[in-house]
């Protein structure tokens, strides 16, 4: 067994340095620096420490048969020695919310020039129920020239790593794995469990995994949607959220869902995904976009709850500074995809407020190529009017923000974890 793992982000950099432990693995990237810095034991995701990259780091993987280790590369041809391919690339969505697959048409074009008979794929980008076997199989068929399930086999074992989490490791983490045919689900599931100590659960087809991966993020969407409604709710009745939702957490069964920003690429994309391949079925789904909406607007909520204090404090609004601390879209992480603190930015700055943005953890070349804003490498010594903490980064926790504002200023905590005390506003 040789893995060929495609695509070296959040995803795929973990799944090829476990798999790597046990099996020769070559890791595959069309990003030529991605794939430098990894060969240099530096991994900019900050998933995988120097250390242990370094340690899984061989070049015999390529040249000879090794029993383990882990070769990257931007060469496609590397790849061709591999009987096990794993896709774990990008599944977006357009600025009109729909499902964009050309990088999974990409990479089952590039596989299939290097696809041999009884080869396995196994896909793990999340998408709607049916993609693997209506959309990737047939790009595979035609570049390769062999015939689905006679020449080669396919699988989907649904991505569940949590970015920034070093407590629920890859695995750490049971995994869903299916196959085409029971024999290749099988297989496909004893790879899987014999690198996951958390285990596996072998589903009965391809689409039940699709299915089940893109419900669990839609599922945990919704449940966002509805506390995000309540912090509306209760905001407007003088209610602190954070106290209630303390309150109604002494039941047993009650979700401990917090109020915030949902963006990222999986909670804040993956609904769509189900809700498209419903709507071709001609099911229009209610609830699934109804919590997309209210996730959606919690940016320009935000921003007025702050221009909101900013008055109350007979601040001016137009040409007033604000500080917004942190732009990933979660906390100890420095992924920037599809962060909706820039909803939070772009709406102040439709009020004329002037706003710096300051995160230790952004790449600030990656935030201006995506985003087109600026962020501050260091906070200036000035005093601004307004701050709100984004982010919840241990970097961002640790700064004594009233050296930052003015004496009348405003804080507003979009996480809800500072002290009452040193807060005008929150979710």
């Amino acid at each position: 067994m040789k893995i060929g793992v495609v695509g070296l982000g959040y995803v795929g950099l973990p799944l090829a340095r476990l798999f790597s432990t046990k099996y020769a693995t070559i890791g595959f990237d069309i990003n030529q620096q991605r794939v430098a810095e990894l060969n240099q034991g530096i991994d900019t995701t900050l998933e995988i420490d120097k250390e242990t990259l370094q340690k899984v780091l061989s070049e015999a993987v390529l040249t000879t048969e090794s029993e383990n280790g882990l070769f990257c590369t931007s060469q496609l041809k590397d790849l061709s020695t591999c009987n096990f391919y794993i896709i774990t690339v990008p599944t977006p969505v357009d600025k009109n919310n729909r499902p964009v697959l050309m990088p999974l048409i990409k990479a089952s074009e590039a596989i299939g020039k290097v696809l041999k008979k009884r080869d396995i794929v196994v896909y793990e980008s999340t998408v709607y129920p049916g993609a693997t076997e209506e959309d990737c199989i047939p790009v595979l068929e035609r570049v390769s020239g062999l015939k689905f399930n006679q020449d080669f086999f396919a699988g989907y074992s649904p991505e569940r790593i949590n970015p920034g989490d070093k407590l629920h490791t890859v695995d750490k983490i049971l995994k869903v794995t299916s196959g085409s045919t029971p024999e290749i689900g099988q297989k496909i599931d004893e790879v899987y469990k014999s690198v996951i100590s958390a285990g596996t659960h072998l589903a009965p087809t391809i689409k039940v995994a699709e299915a089940a991966k893109v419900i669990e993020n839609s599922q945990r969407d919704i449940n966002i949607a509805f506390v995000n409604e309540l912090s509306k709710i209760f905001n407007l009745m003088n209610i602190d959220t954070g106290d209630v939702l303390a309150a109604a957490s002494t039941k047993w069964n009650f979700l401990p869902f917090r109020p915030g920003l949902v963006g990222g690429h999986c909670i804040g994309v993956d609904p769509y995904y189900l809700a498209q391949k419903a709507q071709e079925f001609g099911y229009h789904p209610e609830i699934i976009l109804a919590g997309r909406r209210m996730n959606d607007s919690m940016g320009a909520y935000v921003s007025s709850q702050v221009a909101k204090l900013m008055i109350q404090n007979d601040l001016k609004i137009k040409g007033a500074k604000v500080l917004v601390l942190g732009i990933t879209f979660k906390e100890n992480c420095p992924d920037v995809r599809n962060t909706k603190v820039v909803d939070v930015v772009r709406e102040l700055q439709d009020y004329g407020v002037c706003v710096d943005i300051y995160d230790p953890l952004a790449n600030g070349k990656e935030v201006e190529k995506e985003y087109q804003l600026k962020t501050l490498e260091k906070i200036p010594a000035q005093k601004y009017e307004a701050i709100v903490l984004a982010v919840a980064h241990r970097e961002l926790l640790s700064l004594n923000l009233s050296d930052f504002l003015i004496e009348e200023g405003v804080v507003y905590d979009v996480k809800g974890v500072l002290k009452k005390e040193l807060i005008h506003g929150k979710l």
